[in-house]
């Protein structure tokens, strides 16, 4: 029987698992994969719990929404992809020498897609001594809408990942303020399932973990032209390549992918300080409830062991 693995959204900075998809990197494995699309983000652990699917990748912000909705649940993360924060904040004027207090004053629009980036902002801005409650922020456009507000002038900084990152510095509209990534360690996307999933199925999803490991090596070696030209074709058809190719360019360089699955507890930690400051969690999942990296480090043992 088939694992169904269910993306939560659509966005460039899953590419390693898209390439994963793209160069049946499972079926290499021998497992069978069938893949779906969540219809709303937050839909996706709902339907892992009502076994719709039985992996998601997504952030294990999505597990410990759900310990914090339904107690006691048996979600748990065991292997992750995105390790650094893919978000960026872009300014209608150049700001080199950033700092979290130039956020005091101008007219911020943050993500209203999902909660997680703005919940790790707000976080950098109370490590900074502030009080994000002094920023201006306006929560309620898309990033789509937040862009188009950027170039009229409405907005003077907003958050935003690839590829809107790189349209709008080609465009001239705006300029990078900050990287999010720049902060460390966040844990921001893994597979998660069930926990008794994890044995009722091992061999499995040792399998599909190792067919992500291995792609994780390969998107580590390859250009960005080569991921881009890799999941262009189904993923994002129509995004023009180079714009792609450019985007991908910015999340290698800013360290976003991680090398291996083994999730670290640096970055969860990070991830749950700004869930619970921001007030979505409390008192949080502890890390030792909420991850599981044992699949993931026996298949780190395996590839090692193979050279």
């Amino acid at each position: 029987m088939a694992i169904t693995l269910q993306e939560s959204l659509r966005g460039l900075f899953y590419a390693p698992f898209y390439a994963a998809l793209a160069r049946d990197a499972y079926a290499q494995e021998g497992v069978d994969v069938r893949f779906v699309s969540a219809p709303r983000p937050g839909d996706a652990a709902t339907n892992i719990l009502g076994g719709t699917a039985d992996v998601c990748w997504g952030g294990p912000m999505r597990v410990m929404q759900t310990y914090h909705q339904v107690p006691g649940c048996d979600l748990v993360s065991f292997a992750e992809v995105v390790t650094r924060d893919p978000f960026v904040l872009v300014g209608r004027t150049p700001n080199p020498g950033f700092k979290m207090a130039d956020l005091v004053g101008p007219r911020l629009g943050s993500v209203s897609e999902v909660p997680t980036p703005w919940l790790c902002l707000q976080e950098d801005i109370r490590r900074a001594g502030l009080d994000p409650a002094t920023v201006t922020r306006h929560a309620t456009g898309t990033m789509a809408e937040n862009a188009a507000a950027l170039g009229r002038g409405e907005l003077d900084v907003i958050q935003v990942f690839e590829p809107f990152v790189s349209s709008l510095l080609a465009s001239g509209v705006g300029h990078i303020w900050y990287a999010a990534a720049s902060r460390g360690p966040t844990s921001y996307t893994t597979f998660y399932a069930r926990r008794g999933i994890l044995a009722e199925r091992h061999d499995e999803l040792r399998r599909m973990v190792r067919g992500i490991a291995r792609t994780q090596g390969w998107v580590a070696g390859a250009s960005a032209a080569e991921i881009a030209q890799t999941i262009a074709p189904t993923f994002f058809p129509d995004t023009p390549l180079p714009l792609l190719t450019t985007a991908i360019e910015r999340y290698k360089a800013l360290g976003i992918w991680s090398a291996s699955p083994v999730m670290p507890r640096v970055g969860y930690d990070r991830l749950l300080a700004g869930l619970v400051s921001g007030g979505f969690v409390s008192p949080g999942t502890p890390f030792e409830v909420a991850v599981d990296n044992s699949i993931a480090e026996e298949v780190e043992a395996e590839l090692r062991s193979a050279g």
